[in-house]
């Protein structure tokens, strides 16, 4: 069994922007969405069969308490906020599991799927759909692996290592000495990504760093280190945990809500299209071998 978790809010940036670029900076109302249904879609006409998707119901999160220049949701083309929400609907009406995330962020909530995942013994391979280097904490071995659609990667801890120069397990310590522009912590003053990676591949975790090291910004690094670190114990909008068993995960198709959406978003060929992808599923998992 292999299990695909998507970061939503990715796509839905990817879809936006893609489509804009295209479009010469116009695009359909929802156009977004339905570019990322679409997505799922294809995916699952891939051979996917077992799906979840995180998304940022909102954009701020706990470690906006913790550090007054995380990144907001200021600055977000107000077309593309206004589709955050519509969705996350759409893809529950698609009969997609999804994850909406408030008090922490579409990447916690990734982080804890593949926990939750990790451990049932059926699972061969959990992939990651996400550019973002956060991450690649997550990854493990070639159990559970990152996909970079943006570069067409699949990174594996080896891959990991060769991009980053350090384990997936360093990821939050790299990523508190060089920074996250992204995520709006600068890191640690005249510390690149090479000496990150000699420091870290000699000292290990930053608590282990000689105290000479990092002076007086020790401080700075031990909250950008928990700023980094994703949680693997999230919930989203009150449920807790997000699901109990990878089974729950299946798609069984859309629901009988998704015609209405469709027409909501002007759209009638993706009922079709979802409902055609439904019953190649059925056939596929009926020709497997037990």
């Amino acid at each position: 069994m292999n299990i695909h978790v998507i970061d939503g809010t990715y796509e839905l940036f990817r879809q936006f922007y893609g489509r804009k670029r295209f479009a010469k900076g116009g695009d359909v109302s929802n156009g977004a969405v339905i570019g990322v249904l679409n997505s799922v879609l294809e995916m699952i006409d891939d051979g996917a069969t077992h799906i979840g998707v995180a998304t940022d119901h909102v954009i701020e999160s706990f470690r906006n308490q913790l550090y007054d220049g995380y990144k907001t949701g200021d600055g977000i083309d107000p077309e593309l906020w206004a589709q955050f929400h519509p969705l996350e609907e759409a893809l529950v009406a698609m009969g997609v599991v999804t994850w909406p995330m408030v008090e922490y962020e579409a990447d916690d909530g990734m982080a804890t799927a593949a926990r939750i995942a990790e451990e049932d013994e059926r699972v061969e391979r959990i992939s990651l759909w996400t550019p973002d280097k956060d991450l690649a904490q997550c990854v493990r071995g070639d159990r559970v692996v990152q996909v970079d659609r943006r570069n067409k990667e699949i990174r594996d801890a080896a891959g990991v290592r060769k991009k980053f120069g350090v384990e997936p397990e360093l990821i939050p310590d790299f990523l508190a000495l060089v920074g996250d522009a992204a995520d709006g912590f600068p890191g640690i003053p005249r510390i690149g990504k090479v000496t990150a990676g000699q420091l870290l591949n000699e000292h290990g975790p930053i608590e282990n760093f000689p105290d000479d090291i990092l002076g007086d910004h020790a401080a700075d690094a031990a909250l950008f280190k928990e700023l980094a670190t994703l949680k693997t114990d999230a919930d989203a909008l009150g449920r807790s945990p997000l699901f109990k068993n990878v089974d729950a995960l299946e798609w069984r198709g859309p629901t009988p809500d998704f015609l209405a959406w469709t027409s909501q978003l002007k759209d009638p060929g993706l009922a079709k299209r979802a409902g055609e992808t439904a019953a190649r599923s059925v056939d596929r998992l009926a020709s497997t071998p037990a």
